[in-house]
Parts: C-alpha cells; sequence; structure tokens
C-alpha cells in the first residue's frame, strides 16, 4: 500500500479555448519533466491518478477526452501523457480535484496521505486542488517544473500561496520531488 501518489491534473486538453497560447508555451516547457516524473513513479510502482476535467460534457470518459484532446489545437503536448487504461481515471467538472469527486474516498482506500500535484493549471485548478488537499488533511507536494501556467506572475503567486497558507512542498524541480515523495 503506497502512502504517496502523483495526480496529473488536466493535461488531456484540446487547447481551443481563449487562453490556449499562453498555456501551450508552458506546457511546452514542463512536459519533459512531467514525463520523467510519470515514468519514475510508474518504474517505482508509486500510485498515479488522473484526474481531468469534463469540459461541460458528462458523456465524456478517459477514451472520449484522450480523442478530443489528440483532435484538438497541439495533440503533441497531450500523446506523452496520455493516460494508460490501468491507471485510475477521474472525471471533474471544476477546478478542484475533490470538488464532487470520488478522488479523496479512491486516496484513502489506498491509505494514500501525501499527494503530488502535476499538470495544469497551476494559478487555478492546481491552486484550488491543493487548497482542497489541505483541508482534507493531505501532504500536498509540487514541482514548478511540473505545473504550467497561463499567467505567470498569477502561477509564481500561486506556488507562494500554497507553499505558506497549505504547508505545500514546493520544490523547483521534479527531480528533487522524485527522490523523496514517490
Amino acid at each position: 500500500m503506497s502512502s504517496s501518489a502523483l495526480i496529473v491534473i488536466d493535461m488531456l486538453n484540446p487547447y481551443e479555448h481563449d487562453d490556449a497560447e499562453p498555456l501551450k508555451e508552458s506546457v511546452e516547457h514542463i512536459l519533459p519533466a512531467l514525463q520523467r516524473q510519470i515514468e519514475v513513479a510508474r518504474e517505482r510502482d508509486g500510485a498515479i491518478v488522473y484526474v481531468n476535467d469534463n469540459h461541460g460534457d458528462w458523456s465524456a470518459g478517459r477514451p472520449e477526452l484522450v480523442e478530443r484532446a489528440l483532435d484538438g489545437a497541439a495533440p503533441a503536448l497531450v500523446e506523452p501523457v496520455i493516460p494508460s487504461d490501468d491507471l485510475p481515471f477521474v472525471v471533474k467538472a471544476r477546478h478542484s480535484i475533490f470538488y464532487q469527486t470520488p478522488l479523496e474516498y479512491l486516496l484513502r482506500q489506498a491509505g494514500i496521505d501525501r499527494i503530488t500535484l502535476a499538470g495544469q493549471v497551476t494559478e487555478q485548478c492546481i491552486l484550488y486542488s491543493a487548497l482542497d488537499a489541505y483541508v482534507r488533511h493531505f501532504e500536498v507536494v509540487i514541482a514548478r517544473d511540473t505545473v504550467a501556467h497561463i499567467h505567470e506572475d498569477l502561477a509564481d503567486a500561486a506556488l507562494r500561496m500554497m507553499a505558506t497558507n497549505m504547508r505545500a512542498d514546493v520544490r523547483a524541480t521534479a527531480d528533487e520531488h522524485v527522490q523523496t515523495s514517490l
């Protein structure tokens, strides 16, 4: 039974929204570190859970969200991090990975008390998920090089808030996290 899990957030994105361009640029920068973090978690048999926004489509699950993202504006940003069928996949409707999802139950059943948040968007879904994790008494870790942003200044502020107000372990690189968190 693992006590930590890597949570990959909202990486199945068609990038067809108003703020897609700055987000795509940020995702390009974090993608190699995120891929490494996923690979290391897999090699160590660490728990990995994908959580993704359903973009308002309640009939969409993993296959539909993967297909929609691959048919979108930036399939090259999606292909490297498509969740394999053997990994848990949770659909969400709002910013937080916990809000009206079964994620907390899944994590508690697995004995997980520490989560590493990775994916997008730092100043939105990562921030709100960190807050919800904190109030649920999960330890939160975040590597700056595995979270993408739309607005760099807001992302920096969000990371400071997570470290200060939510006691998140915010580090510079996934390499630092991989050694201690998975």
